[in-house]
């Protein structure tokens, strides 16, 4: 059993059983680990599974993998038609874990992570659907009525990009190690995003991070569960949208290469444009600044991985040995392209 970090063997065991009904002993075994928070499958002796839930072992920001707000959030959306994991129990006690952590339903279904995976599990008109299904459930999420959900006093209402490039800036600041390339295009850029920040047309819970590898899909290619809640927020929805284009990389454009064998080069998938465009029909949101909030993306994922390279750094693998060393000359042809991108 792959023990999870921070908790003791026995602990989780009793905690699991008087507080999901789990039946001893657990076997445990991490599947998302390192880069974020630490997803653990936890199966127990009757073949229950579920998942776990918690923040990395080093380097957590203060303002960063919050358990307790990204249970809440899930709470909260459940109940509102949105594809999520169904939350289980939360875990707020010292005694029983360093950090606080939730465990949640485990979703079965297909997390694509590269073009051969894509290949492998979907036929060619099925690949064709995801990105149509990926833009519905966004406009879905974008949808949701904030006060029916609970979600009101998330966070603040107005002013989200201001905020996110400010946030993104200060952890970019605190996580850059003195090494590799020159991080003044980073900067510079950031400047560039705050000086021409377009007006937010509506409110609307943000995810953050919406990506193929971040849901979960069924044998129709069709969204069971979105995943990793960890930066969601309230906001601008074209912030998310312009995430899921930059994530959405095409076989001959820049994103291919730094986001390696994406699921989406794959043959049948649809275009950039066509998803972009599936968004729209099911959207009532002026789209003509897009580029903008793409130029942010590519911005923003360059401070991700730029927080991700400093916990690796510092030594916070937690089994994940992913090799990170190209990180450094990947954040530097990020802000390029966004800089690019800005100009269009």
């Amino acid at each position: 059993m792959t023990h999870v970090a921070g908790i003791d063997d026995e602990v989780l065991t009793r905690w699991l059983a008087d507080h999901v009904g789990l039946r001893p002993p657990i076997d445990a075994t991490l599947i998302a680990g390192g880069r974020s928070n630490l997803t653990y499958r936890i199966v127990d002796a009757a073949g229950r599974t579920v998942a776990l839930r918690r923040p990395p072992v080093h380097h957590v920001l203060p303002t960063a993998h919050d358990m307790v707000r990204e249970h809440t959030i899930l709470t909260a959306l459940a109940p509102q038609g949105v594809p999520v994991p169904t939350p289980l129990a939360l875990c707020t006690d010292a005694a029983v874990a360093d950090h606080p952590f939730y465990v949640m339903d485990f979703v079965e279904g297909a997390i694509l992570r590269d073009r051969a995976q894509a290949e492998a599990t979907f036929p060619l008109d099925v690949r064709a659907r995801i990105g149509d299904h990926l833009a519905e459930t966004l406009a879905h999420l974008h949808r949701v009525d904030l006060e029916r959900s609970g979600l009101s006093g998330l966070a603040r209402h107005d002013g989200y990009i201001e905020r996110q490039v400010r946030r993104w800036r200060s952890q970019y600041e605190q996580t850059y190690i003195d090494e590799g390339p020159d991080h003044s295009g980073v900067l510079d850029v950031a400047d560039a995003l705050a000086r021409d920040i377009p007006t937010q047309q509506r409110t609307t819970v943000v995810h953050g991070d919406y990506r193929l590898d971040n849901v979960v899909l069924d044998g129709d290619g069709r969204v069971r569960a979105i995943l990793d809640w960890e930066i969601c927020t309230l906001g601008d929805p074209l912030g998310d949208l312009g995430m899921l284009l930059v994530y959405w990389a095409e076989p001959t454009d820049p994103m291919a290469s730094l986001l390696g064998s994406a699921p989406s080069t794959a043959p049948g998938f649809s275009s950039r444009a066509d998803v972009l465009a599936a968004y729209a029909a099911r959207s009532d949101l002026d789209l003509s600044n897009i580029a903008y909030y793409q130029a942010f993306g590519y911005w923003k994922l360059a401070c991700i991985l730029q927080g991700i390279y400093a916990r690796y750094r510092a030594g916070a693998t937690a089994g994940d040995r992913g090799s990170v060393d190209e990180f450094p000359a990947f954040i530097a042809r990020l802000a390029s392209l966004a800089a690019a991108t800005l100009e269009q």
